[in-house]
């Protein structure tokens, strides 16, 4: 499994990203092969103030899947949604290969 990330620091106007981010979101809901979102809202961080206030993480079954649905219609859209609504610099957008284990610990 992999997933594409969008990292987003903490916006001047909460108002505005909040509107921008929801629309962002209405377009990548469109977007064909996902296998699972996650919204993450970051709380804070053990160092201090955290560098991210929100996290958008889409999930596909491979890079294949995950490389249609970025070049579908839908992908396109949401892509420059992203570019014309959030500032440069106030986002990044990543792509990880995902391991997932059931269960909390090692055992001993």
């Amino acid at each position: 499994m992999v997933k594409f990330i969008i990292t987003f620091t903490r916006a001047e106007n909460l108002d505005v990203f909040e509107n921008a981010y929801n629309d962002l979101l209405a377009l990548v809901e469109r977007m064909p092969n996902i296998q699972r979102r996650q919204v993450v809202n970051v709380l804070g961080s053990p160092s201090g103030e955290a560098p991210y206030y929100r996290l958008l993480e889409i999930y596909f079954d491979s890079v294949e899947a995950m490389q249609e649905a970025l070049r579908s219609k839908a992908g396109q859209e949401a892509g420059g949604e992203l570019g014309r609504r959030f500032v440069a610099g106030t986002y990044a957008a990543y792509y990880a290969d995902v391991f997932e284990e059931a269960g909390g610990s090692t055992p001993v």
